[in-house]
C-alpha cells in the first residue's frame, strides 16, 4: 500500500475552520513535500483551481503547475500528481510544459485528468463553461493530442475541439507520464477506462469502493488494456481513543452553511453526476473524505487500511489538519508500522 497526500494548496481541508493553521505559501508546502518523503509518503497530488474551493473564492489559493514544476526542483523521490483540467489548457502547450518539469524530476511526473466542474470560475478567468458531457467529449479529443506529441513528432490531428500539424516536441519526457482521472459518471468511467492508467475515487466505504474497482477492472479487461492502478481519498484522524477522535470529529464537522465555501459546494453539486447523494458532513471536508473511515485509534485504521487493500486500493490520498502535524503523526503511527 501506497501512501499519498493532497497538497494544501488552499490553506486547508476544512469548510468550517476558517484558520488550520497551515499557510498558504510556496514555503509551508515545500517544507511538507521535503518532510513528507522522509515520513514514507511516495506522491502528492496538487490540485488545480484558480479560486479557493475550501475557504471561498475570495481566499488566497496556489497555482498547480508553477508549484509543481518548483515542488520537482526541491524533492527526491516524491511522485508529483498534477490536476488538470482540458477547458483550461492547450493539449499540445501542456505536453510541452509537462514534459519539461518530468525532465526536472526524471520519471516522477503524473497527471490527474480533471472535467471542469465549476462554473463560477470558468466564467471569472474568461474561459467557456461546457456542460458535462461536452466536457468529457473535449477531454477524450485532448488525451488523443497529448499522449500523440509525446509518444512522436511530427504528430498530426484534426477533431472538432482541436486541430495540430506536423508537431514535433522534444526534448520528450524521460518517462511518459501516467495518467489518473476519477469520475462515476458512465461519460467518465468510459474515457477512464480507455485512455488512462489509474482510477482514483473520492472517499466510501471498503465495500462501496470494492464495488467500483471490480466494475473498472471488468471495463478494463472486456477492451483487452492492462490493469489499473486505484486510489481513495480519505481525510485521517489517528488519536489514542475513541472519545478524542470523536471530539476532532465534532469539532470538524460542526458546519455552518453560510460558511464562505457553501456556494462552491452547491455549484459542484449541480455541475456533476454521483452515484450517492451527498451530506452535509460530507461538505466539511471535502472529497468525501471521512466516509473512508481512517479515523480511530492506530489498530483501527490499520485493520480499516488492510479492509481497501483486500478489495484492491493501490493508494490512499489523504487530507489531514493541520497537516504537517498529522502527516507526522500518521506516518508514525500507520506507515512506520505497516512498512
Amino acid at each position: 500500500m501506497q501512501f499519498g497526500y493532497w497538497l494544501p494548496i488552499f490553506g486547508g481541508w476544512l469548510r468550517n475552520v476558517p484558520d488550520e493553521g497551515m499557510s498558504t505559501s510556496w514555503d509551508y508546502v515545500r517544507q511538507l513535500a521535503q518532510r513528507s518523503e522522509e515520513w514514507g509518503y511516495s506522491l502528492t497530488l496538487i490540485a488545480e483551481l484558480y479560486l479557493n474551493d475550501i475557504k471561498g473564492q475570495e481566499a488566497p489559493a496556489l497555482e498547480a503547475w508553477s508549484t509543481a514544476a518548483a515542488l520537482a526542483a526541491v524533492t527526491k523521490e516524491l511522485e508529483i500528481m498534477v490536476a488538470v483540467r482540458p477547458t483550461f489548457h492547450n493539449p499540445a502547450l501542456l505536453a510541452k510544459q509537462a514534459a519539461n518539469i518530468d525532465l526536472i524530476a526524471p520519471g516522477r511526473l503524473s497527471l490527474n485528468v480533471v472535467s471542469s466542474w465549476w462554473r463560477d470560475e470558468a466564467t471569472k478567468y474568461g474561459l467557456h463553461f461546457e456542460e458535462h458531457d461536452d466536457r468529457y467529449a473535449r477531454t477524450k479529443e485532448w488525451l488523443d493530442v497529448l499522449t500523440g506529441v509525446w509518444e512522436k513528432d511530427h504528430f498530426t490531428y484534426e477533431g472538432k475541439y482541436y486541430k495540430v500539424t506536423d508537431n514535433v516536441l522534444q526534448p520528450k519526457p524521460a518517462k511518459k507520464p501516467f495518467l489518473y482521472a476519477g469520475g462515476e459518471s458512465e461519460a467518465a468511467k468510459n474515457l477512464i477506462t480507455t485512455q488512462c492508467d489509474g482510477y482514483v475515487m473520492h472517499g466510501d466505504s471498503p465495500e462501496q469502493i470494492g464495488k467500483r474497482i471490480a466494475d473498472m477492472r471488468r471495463r478494463r479487461e472486456e477492451k483487452g488494456l492492462p490493469p489499473m492502478k486505484f486510489g481513495v481519498a480519505g481525510y485521517s484522524i489517528v488519536r489514542n481513543s475513541e472519545q478524542e477522535v470523536k471530539q476532532e470529529l465534532d469539532r470538524i464537522t460542526n458546519v455552518q452553511a453560510s460558511a464562505a465555501g457553501y456556494g462552491n459546494y452547491q455549484q459542484w453539486l449541480a455541475g456533476t453526476q454521483l452515484e450517492q447523494q451527498v451530506s452535509l458532513q460530507d461538505y466539511s471536508v471535502s472529497n468525501r473524505g471521512l466516509r473512508t473511515g481512517l479515523t480511530g485509534t492506530p489498530a483501527q485504521i490499520q485493520d480499516r487500511i488492510a479492509a481497501f487493500e483486500e478489495v484492491g486500493v493501490d493508494f490512499f490520498l489523504l487530507q489531514t489538519s493541520p497537516q504537517l502535524e498529522e502527516m507526522q503523526r500518521f506516518s508514525e503511527e500507520i506507515i512506520n508500522v505497516l512498512a
